[in-house]
């Protein structure tokens, strides 16, 4: 019996091990990492358009990401330097896995910052762009340059998984913040982001709304920027955030403000792991 097990035991390691293995989403295009997740899952949340992982080899977003390369690369503003000086978080210029580790905190700001709260002081304090400049601050619609520069250093990181840093203080408080902004019941509804998102098998209307508590599910949910088909524009995640308060009935939170950047830090940190889907398509 004995001399059995020790074959066994090697053997059920070995599948359990299999079985377990992570996925290697680098090289892959967002709707194969997106189709995989299906296979995985079967998930309804991430299978309810077929239409949308059709689309997505030709994603708008892709041609938004095409511009905002050349004004990243391209010296601007009253300085006219290139976005190439600024830190992500991995050194001057480096986006290859910059935008899954943010939030995170920056000692020259001494502040946990976001994509687009990162850009802003960039463009402001690099390039010496005024931050009422058009360029900084228009911020929602694929032909604002905001957009545009989100969506091209986003994509360095798709496939990636999300991996905010906690190792700060600050970044624990903001992603702790978050957490209890995130499960807060307020507004003349009485709904939290958890009303929604804290359960399978929720909608709103027809659409299948995902599960916070299912990582598969809420990489998908967090993968912006992404071409939002109903508003024909690519959307980033601050977007994303403001309609959600709205829904919600919420006063609605300032762009770049502490309290949405805690909010996108926690939402990223229940991601953690997963593959981000960048450029993604949604409704």
């Amino acid at each position: 019996m004995l001399k059995k097990l020790l074959y066994v035991v090697p053997l059920a390691l070995a599948v359990a091990g299999t079985a377990n293995a992570a996925t290697d989403y680098s090289g892959m295009a967002p709707e194969e990492i997106l189709q995989t997740l299906i296979d995985e899952t079967q998930s309804p949340y991430l299978s309810q358009s077929d239409q949308n992982l059709m689309l997505m080899p030709d994603n708008p977003a892709q041609f938004v990401a095409e511009e905002g390369e050349e004004l990243f690369k391209t010296p601007r503003g009253p300085k006219n330097v290139s976005l190439e000086g600024c830190d992500f978080g991995k050194g001057p210029g480096v986006l290859e896995g910059a935008y899954v580790e943010l939030p995170r905190y920056f000692a020259d700001t001494g502040k946990v910052m976001d994509l687009e709260s990162r850009l802003v002081h960039c463009m402001t304090t690099l390039q010496g762009f005024a931050k009422d400049d058009k360029s900084v601050k228009s911020r929602h619609g694929s032909d604002s340059d905001m957009m545009k520069l989100q969506t091209y250093i986003a994509i360095k990181s798709n496939g990636m998984p999300w991996n905010p840093p906690l190792d700060h203080p600050l970044e624990k408080a903001m992603r702790d913040a978050g957490e209890a902004m995130f499960y807060r019941r307020a507004g003349i509804t009485d709904f939290s982001c958890q009303t929604c998102h804290g359960d399978t098998g929720k909608r709103i209307r027809a659409s299948v709304l995902p599960n916070m508590k299912v990582p598969e599910e809420w990489t998908k949910a967090i993968s912006w920027p992404a071409e939002r088909v109903g508003h024909q524009n690519v959307r980033s995640s601050q977007h994303r955030l403001r309609g959600c308060y709205w829904q919600m009935r919420h006063p609605m939170i300032n762009n770049g403000s502490d309290a949405s950047i805690a909010v996108i830090s926690f939402w990223t940190d229940a991601a953690r792991g997963q593959p981000a889907i960048l450029p993604d398509m949604k409704r």
